[in-house]
């Protein structure tokens, strides 16, 4: 698939296929943002953002943080899910009810009706960070669909098969765009390419994506 232009503008309309049970809701965050933003700061306040460091000892180019019950860490030791901030020994910060809500919303939009997400990881990235093509695998449940939001700076999101050898699709994610997959599509790999330093008119030269997933 080519590659859209990165000053082009988002498509909004229907669901956008990007496999058999995948796909992108363009614009679908749009009318909640100003309630987004203020609610990933007060997540991230609660647990900062940090750059975690991967069991092969290398330090993520995207800073994290989460909310909800579980939330998404590695280090030296593995991947895993935990019900606590490792940096502070407490609870991850509560899920705000704009996230949830949001979630339920893009899942059902996407034909996957009752989402329950109770674990949502939520990243920074700044212009050169990146994310290596991997596999979501960590979560107890896999019936359950990936809801991917989008603020900020647009990015080349990699959509790949099921082998980390496939070729992976190319599309281009804008500001409040939402992917959803699951099903025969949950397990595919997927990245982002290196952020170019495109500024939003409101989040500046950032890119804020947060993902929901059932874990437990």
């Amino acid at each position: 698939m080519q590659t859209l232009d990165l000053f082009s503008d988002p498509i909004s309309g229907q669901p956008e296929p990007m496999g058999p049970r995948a796909f992108l809701l363009r614009g679908f965050a749009l009318p909640r943002v100003d309630e987004l933003l203020p609610a990933i700061g007060s997540v991230s306040e609660a647990a900062p953002f940090r750059h975690m460091v991967t069991p092969g000892g290398f330090t993520m180019s995207v800073a994290l943080t989460n909310c909800g019950t579980l939330g998404w860490t590695t280090d030296r030791h593995g991947y895993r899910y935990s019900r606590t901030d490792p940096a502070s020994g407490l609870p991850w910060p509560a899920m705000p009810e704009v996230f949830s809500a949001l979630a339920r919303e893009a899942a059902d939009a996407a034909g996957f009706p009752r989402f329950e997400p109770d674990a949502c990881l939520i990243n920074r990235y700044l212009p050169g960070a990146r994310m290596s093509l991997h596999q979501d695998k960590n979560e107890r449940d896999l019936d359950a669909p990936i809801v991917s939001v989008s603020l900020g700076m647009p990015a080349i999101f990699l959509f790949g098969g099921h082998q980390r050898s496939d070729k992976a699709a190319r599309l281009e994610l804008h500001h409040g765009d939402i992917a959803v997959w699951g099903g025969p599509d949950r397990l595919r790999y997927h990245g982002v390419l290196p952020l170019a330093e495109v500024p939003h008119p409101v989040l500046g030269s950032q890119r804020i994506n947060f993902t929901f997933r059932k874990a437990g």
